[in-house]
């Protein structure tokens, strides 16, 4: 794994609401519009291959960027007869945005800080407080509710990193809660933070009152 001074400066990135990506988790892209082809275009490359992936929100009427994302490196990268992209980003690390560079690219680029993420570059985090049966059986119940299905012995065999990142980023938060998600300090902050969620959304409550 890249080392802090080893990161890029500098990266494009790809603003997408909804959209969460955590370090050493994938997340699959359809990427069709003209400005992002030519970004995946350029990333091909770069030795890094780095794209950030970043939440927006809708607020007054306008389109705003938070203030940290996700950079993933492009893994897998397909290409269809009618010149779509198919690909997979890996998570590196999380940023903070700085400011943005003024260019000719039709995608933006920004300059980035890593620092305060430097757990993301290392081994996998673990949960050992993490009573995994009680937790399956507020899914469960969760997934009843809404009437969604999955695979369980598929989740049940993930570790616990695994587990609770795949979740962050596929179950259905509001965006602001799934920033959040990705701003959670620790593993065990994440998990506590979708317990919450659960739990609220199973109550009927709006998500936007619990970071209030």
């Amino acid at each position: 794994m890249k080392s802090d001074i080893d990161l890029p400066k500098t990266i494009p990135v790809f603003p997408l609401p909804g959209a969460l990506l955590l370090p050493r988790s994938r997340l699959p892209l359809h990427i069709f519009e003209p400005r992002y082809l030519a970004m995946i275009e350029d990333v091909l490359k770069t030795p890094d291959r780095l794209i950030g992936m970043i939440q927006t929100s809708e607020q007054n009427g306008e389109e705003r960027m938070q203030s940290i994302g996700c950079a993933g490196r492009l893994t897998q990268f397909s290409e269809t007869e009618d010149g779509r992209y198919m690909l997979t980003l890996t998570g590196i690390s999380r940023y903070r945005v700085r400011n943005e560079v003024i260019g000719f690219t039709p995608y933006r680029r920004f300059e980035v800080n890593w620092s305060g993420f430097e757990q993301d570059k290392s081994a996998c985090e673990k949960d050992p407080n993490f009573d995994r049966k009680n937790f399956f059986d507020l899914l469960s119940r969760y997934f009843q509710s809404r009437g969604l299905s999955t695979d369980w012995d598929t989740l049940k065999d993930a570790d616990d990193e695994l587990l609770i990142n795949s979740l962050s980023m596929l179950l259905d938060f509001e965006t602001e809660d799934k920033q959040a998600l990705l701003e959670a300090p620790s593993l065990v902050t994440r998990r506590e933070t979708i317990i919450t969620l659960i739990e609220y959304s199973m109550r009927g409550g709006d998500s936007e009152d619990i970071l209030q």
